[in-house]
């Protein structure tokens, strides 16, 4: 099979979430250990470092694995979901996965994971720690697909773990109040493992705090343990940080959420370091201004246009556009133009109601069959005093969003992982 068809045999074999939602999650780690033995145990040929939470887990992971290639480390890196192609999720030092490997790992073993059924993320799981022990790497940065308790990630022992926040998302697997989804999200914490807690609420440090103690692991609250002491923007977007210990750290990710990640990396480096990885100062500024390049991150307030402004967010839950309205609302512009889509398993009425009614939108739908219908989108938008039309398609959206635009007006999109997913494939990538 050419790489191409191996894809789409992945895609097909096994239920993939982004696509099918529900039908996709499989409860139970049965098939992950199974697949764990057939594979001789590969991830524990490599440290690890585990990353959960509703928002966040995917900045912060790819800015630690910046930081510590920096250091010296080979560093993999396994992150969902993808934007473009599927050798995204799987890096060592930046670089994606090989196609060859991925043909070569379903062509060889195909006979056995075929009888179990797995899904595509038990699967790419399996694949990703069989590239890494392959790879020699020194260390992994593994983020979570869903949950964490029962997330096939979960059958590592990390050095250590990072929980960056809760809020309301996948509802109908992880439960339906915080402290029922920080329950699920502490099962990443491990006996005798420090585990480091971005930010808590009066629900749910609780659940962190007697899971920590269960388990005898150190607990950092990063959120009582400030590191910053001031943050402002810079003139091209992004933001500059002051700290106790550095001076004018410059951070390459601008969204507005990553005030809150620094402080939560930023603890996290100080554990790695206290552990023994060797981490210098440089080090650290090195991964924060260059994270994008280094790890291939997208998809976080990346601006793709300068005339008219086009961003694009990937956040999709009322946490993730909580921070968007925020950072829209101290944007200057002439007008705003909004292209927003959602999937149909989301709080899609919390997310609406947080944004702005000033705009002009253009109510789209991302091409995977999750995706809600544009009119249905419409129809919500409305509901909540939000103006426009549907279009089809991003690439539709998009068209009609700098037809309307002068070059001083903001076009933002965003609503879900799919939606970015969409436009960036418009964009040709340098």
């Amino acid at each position: 099979m050419s790489y191409k068809d191996t894809i789409n045999y992945l895609f097909n074999c096994a239920p993939m979430f982004q696509n099918v939602g529900k039908d996709a999650y499989k409860e139970g780690l049965d098939n992950t250990y199974k697949l764990d033995e057939h594979f001789w145990h590969p991830h524990k040929r490599f440290k690890t470092i585990h990353i959960a939470g509703t928002n966040g887990k995917g900045s912060c992971s790819h800015t630690i694995a910046a930081i510590l290639q920096n250091a010296g480390y080979k560093t993999g890196l396994y992150t969902s979901p993808h934007l473009v192609d599927f050798s995204e999720r799987i890096r060592v030092n930046g670089r994606p996965i090989e196609e060859d490997f991925v043909i070569r790992f379903v062509n060889e073993h195909k006979s056995f994971f075929e009888p179990l059924h797995p899904s595509f993320f038990e699967l790419t799981t399996a694949m990703a720690f069989m590239y890494f022990a392959e790879k020699e790497v020194d260390v992994a940065v593994i983020e979570v697909g869903l949950g964490g308790r029962l997330d096939c990630t979960n059958i590592i022992n990390p050095d250590l773990s990072i929980i960056t926040n809760i809020s309301l998302d996948h509802t109908q697997f992880l439960g339906h109040t915080l402290s029922a989804i920080a329950k699920e999200k502490a099962g990443i914490i491990k006996e005798n493992t420090p585990v480091i807690v971005g930010e808590y609420t009066s629900e749910t440090k609780e659940v962190f705090l007697s899971k920590a103690i269960e388990c005898n692991a150190a607990i950092t609250f990063a959120q009582d343990s400030q590191v910053i002491n001031e943050a402002e923007r810079t003139e091209d977007g992004h933001w500059l940080y002051q700290t106790d210990e550095m001076k004018d750290l410059y951070g390459e990710l601008g969204g507005m959420c990553q005030t809150k990640n620094t402080n939560t990396i930023l603890n996290a480096v100080k554990e790695l370091i206290r552990i023994g990885y060797n981490i210098k100062e440089d080090n650290i500024r090195a991964g924060f201004a260059h994270v994008c390049e280094t790890t291939g991150l997208m998809g976080r307030w990346q601006k793709l246009e300068e005339r008219p402004k086009v961003i694009c967010d990937t956040g999709h839950n009322i946490g993730g556009m909580q921070y968007i309205a925020e950072q829209l609302a101290s944007m200057h512009y002439d007008k705003l133009h909004i292209i927003i889509g959602m999937v149909n398993d989301k709080d899609i009425n919390g997310v609406i109601s947080l944004l702005p009614s000033d705009a002009t939108y253009y109510f789209t739908q991302a091409s995977v069959k999750r995706a809600l219908p544009a009119e249905e989108v419409m129809k919500i938008g409305n509901s909540h005093g939000l103006h426009g039309a549907a279009y089809q398609s991003v690439k539709d959206a998009l068209e009609a969003a700098k037809r309307n635009a002068s070059e001083n007006d903001l076009i933002f999109v965003g609503g879900s992982t799919f939606i970015v997913s969409d436009l960036i494939v418009l964009y040709p990538q340098k």
